[in-house]
């Protein structure tokens, strides 16, 4: 990374994949194209969980190419005075596959705790186990980056106020 003073420490990075509401998962699509698409998903030590259909683009990328890219942007606040934006970001590199038996009910009742978390929990594990024609993508984390905005980095390094 260019700016190593806005590299994210491990840790920080992992905090940043856990809170994301949304990520765009990046694989290679037909033609050769690059494919960037927007997704729910949970993070899970050092997987990330995506609910698919089971038969679509995304699934032709991912069996013709399991290498993947998986980016998560947890602040993004415009400042117009100052020509730019305050950031926090991270993106994951990994192989993408389908989960199975007990991975893919845990995956997917994480999921369903992630997003609907407002709904009683004895109805949380129905709809999770009614749902048995969605597929769960798997993405075993190589390797994760994250960056932040120099502010961010900053005042991150600064000692609190009165020490």
């Amino acid at each position: 990374m260019r700016r190593a003073a806005q590299l994210l420490s491990g840790p920080d990075a992992q905090a940043v994949l856990r809170r994301g509401s949304h990520g765009v998962l990046a694989c290679l699509g037909d033609g050769g194209y690059p494919y960037a698409v927007p997704v729910s998903y949970v993070a899970l030590g050092g997987t990330i969980y995506i609910h698919a259909a089971p038969v679509g683009h995304k699934m032709d990328a991912i069996a013709r190419e399991p290498r993947v890219s998986f980016a998560v942007v947890d602040e993004d606040t415009v400042v117009g005075a100052e020509y730019t934006s305050y950031f926090r970001s991270v993106i994951a590199f990994g192989r993408a596959r389908i989960a199975q038996g007990d991975e893919r009910a845990a995956a997917f009742n994480a999921l369903v705790d992630k997003y609907s978390r407002d709904q009683p929990e004895d109805e949380r594990r129905r709809k999770a186990a009614d749902c048995s024609t969605a597929c769960i993508i798997a993405i075993d984390i190589d390797h994760l980056t994250g960056k932040e905005a120099a502010e961010y980095a900053r005042d991150r390094k600064q000692p609190p106020e009165g020490r």
